[in-house]
């Protein structure tokens, strides 16, 4: 436990907000992308992990003059040298087309994709409005019996996917669209972050069998078994892509 005085006499010179993270336990928080960057930059983090933090954050903005900032919402701004925002732009640019793809395979799931430079080793988030509900908030309303649903409509905003364009996996996928706009696995590619990026970022999954169906293409990928070698049910597994009469997958094929 700490105090926000304690707080702010820990905080390096160049930090200038209060960044915090909610969630439903300590050992989440800890575990969650949104920290890589501001740990690296050696920021303190508050982890506010008990149901009312996230009623009394929507009352106090601010602390001695300083700004709280919820770490998983849209506006967060890191301090970088020159030398970073000119990588960064450089890695945004040719990253915009692969997002400009993402947006159209996963339509109305996100508002919208952008390249973003606060991940450090993740390959995207989700993140809400900066006047929505965090994704912990939205678990705790979707507990409440008696919940307002016109006001939960309002208040569960949207979703921005946020990729880090440093990331191998964001780099792969920008080197397959590059050699072949086509590429029908990199479709299936993006439904997998998408629903990885719904975990890590503490949604709940929207589809949890076709997700798992997901993974277990996956794993007979890796063990080289083929769809039809050894199967005595009659359950199929449905093609990767959860759109109804899409094309089939091609992920097999992927070494």
């Amino acid at each position: 436990m700490t105090s926000l005085d304690d707080y702010i006499s820990r905080m390096p010179s160049e930090q200038t907000d209060i960044y915090y993270v909610t969630g439903e336990s300590k050992k989440i928080v800890e575990s969650s992308p949104f920290l890589e960057k501001l740990k690296k930059k050696g920021y303190e983090v508050l982890y506010m992990i008990d149901p009312i933090d996230e009623y009394a954050v929507q009352q106090l903005k601010e602390y001695e003059s300083k700004k709280l900032v919820c770490a998983t919402k849209e506006g967060l701004k890191l301090s970088e040298s020159e030398d970073e925002k000119k990588s960064f732009e450089e890695q945004k640019a040719a990253t915009e087309g692969l997002c400009k793809l993402i947006k159209e395979v996963l339509d109305d799931k996100v508002e919208k994709v952008v390249v973003s430079n606060r991940l450090e080793n993740a390959p995207c988030v989700l993140v809400t409005g900066e006047f929505g509900w965090s994704a912990n908030m939205e678990r705790i309303m979707k507990a409440q019996a008696l919940r307002d649903s016109s006001s939960s409509s309002y208040m569960m905003s949207k979703k921005t996917l946020e990729v880090n364009p440093a990331n191998p996996i964001i780099k792969s996928l920008r080197d397959k669209i590059g050699a072949d706009q086509g590429d029908k696995t990199v479709k299936d590619v993006i439904w997998m972050l998408y629903d990885t990026s719904l975990l890590t970022s503490g949604f709940s999954l929207e589809e949890p069998t076709t997700f798992a169906n997901r993974i277990h293409r996956l794993i007979k990928l890796g063990l080289s078994i083929d769809e039809d070698e050894g199967e005595v049910v009659d359950d199929e597994l449905p093609a990767l892509e959860p759109t109804e009469g899409a094309e089939e997958s091609t992920m097999e094929e992927v070494d």
